[in-house]
């Protein structure tokens, strides 16, 4: 008499009943860029059983259309939620043709729709369900075009060697407005050679400086720079100009072992809200935040109440991926769980075997960047938090981000990057 062996089993997925969402939605969101990191929603849902016993693959997706022929995806899992950032919303409000300009004729109020997709297994072939779609009705704060204080993008750039090989390696280092006429300032990381500031990208008007002692002159000489991060003052009604050792960082135990490890996490600075950002991997410690990469300012918290205290105690981290905001302004800090996107590849990290990602900040909705990384020969991609649940190539190497796209190749050097995601972009600028 023959039996039957776990062998002659087969296993038939069928699709799930009752497969829907759980959570409640609200009426309307309203997404504001100086918010973009924090939660917009957190889409939650039961198990969809396929009548197989097999890990499923739930993929959250979004449609301006509303009949998902125009689908894209916003991020997957194998858990039962999937947080939707503002700045993600704010992305797919932009592709629907809204805007925060106040002067503009696109509307800053609309919807797009959202549904979840689930399929047995991670290859994404054969059966699949989806919920019922949910209509997001979203409003964009309108923006009034400039930053905290009135801050504002500048008409004048860093261009050279030192910054982007005199212009064909990007754009020039943005300088910014201030609270006093024709007085600029710039926020930069230099490698070793020289630099002029020019204005508009272009060099019909351009000042150096003869006899290198501060003082500007038109198409004047080269200013020599070493490599390093810089605070640069530029007086054009004074004739003027003051360069300066600057930058913070993240340092501590929950980072880079107070320092021996390695440099500080360098934060970028946000002109939209006069704050300087970073996105951070962290591990159990205790951080502080530091000028220069030395001891001779630091601020901690006294309190733990969030507020920066000069030489304040040690902040204690939980392991994580971080978004960490410093507000001098109001002497205040943040640190908020983030998606944290990064580079990663054979031309890093040996695609993560040789540590951790380098580590790209939003400083913008959706606009993320990182400098100065050194890549060698050979491939990468983008990936958030140093894991492969999402990640963009390029398909075409067009210079646009699609979703598990090809890896991206790139020869060795010292690069500039920037990842855009409202617009699917991203750029590779090799300085050196």
């Amino acid at each position: 008499m023959c039996c039957e062996t776990e062998d002659d089993v087969v296993f038939t997925t069928q699709e799930p009943d009752g497969f829907v969402f759980t959570n409640s939605i609200l009426d309307n969101y309203v997404l504001a860029a100086g918010t973009s990191s924090n939660l917009g929603e957190r889409f939650t849902w039961g198990n969809a059983d396929f009548g197989t016993p097999t890990n499923v693959t739930y993929e959250l997706q979004s449609s301006v259309s509303g009949d998902f022929t125009d689908a894209n995806v916003v991020s997957s899992t194998t858990s039962n939620e999937i947080a939707m950032t503002i700045g993600q919303m704010m992305s797919v409000a932009t592709e629907a043709g809204l805007d925060a300009d106040p002067d503009s004729p696109a509307p800053n109020t609309g919807s797009f729709s959202v549904r979840l997709r689930a399929y047995p297994g991670d290859t994404g072939s054969g059966t699949e369900a989806f919920t019922d779609a949910v209509v997001i009705n979203v409003e964009l704060l309108e923006s009034t075009g400039t930053g905290e204080g009135g801050i504002m993008p500048a008409t004048w750039g860093v261009v050279g060697s030192g910054y982007n090989d005199w212009g064909n390696a990007g754009p020039d280092g943005q300088f910014y407005t201030t609270s006093t006429a024709d007085v600029f300032v710039a926020y930069v990381t230099l490698i070793d050679g020289a630099i002029k500031f020019r204005e508009n990208n272009d060099w019909a008007s351009n000042l150096g400086d003869d006899g290198a002692d501060g003082t500007l002159e038109d198409g004047g000489a080269d200013i020599n720079v070493t490599a390093g991060t810089y605070k640069i003052t530029l007086d054009v009604a004074g004739g003027t100009y003051m360069m300066e050792d600057f930058s913070w960082g993240v340092v501590g135990s929950g980072y880079n072992d107070w320092g021996n490890a390695g440099p500080d996490a360098k934060f970028y600075y946000d002109y939209t809200t006069d704050t300087f950002k970073v996105g951070v991997r962290l591990i159990d410690g205790l951080i502080k935040f530091r000028q220069n990469n030395e001891w001779v300012t630091d601020f901690g918290d006294v309190g733990a109440d969030g507020t920066l205290d000069a030489g304040g105690d040690d902040i204690p981290v939980t392991a994580g991926h971080y978004n960490i905001t410093l507000d001098f302004n109001n002497g205040v800090y943040t640190i908020e769980s983030a998606d944290v996107w990064g580079v990663v590849g054979s031309a890093y990290n040996n695609w993560g075997g040789d540590g951790p990602d380098f580590a790209l900040t939003q400083v913008q909705p959706d606009v993320y960047v990182g400098d100065i990384v050194t890549l060698m020969d050979g491939a990468m991609k983008f990936r958030p938090n140093n894991d492969w649940a999402t990640d963009y190539g390029d398909v075409g190497a067009d210079g646009t981000l699609d979703a598990g796209g090809d890896d991206i190749v790139v020869t060795a050097g010292l690069y500039r990057v920037k990842m855009d995601v409202a617009n699917g972009t991203y750029e590779l600028n090799k300085i050196q």
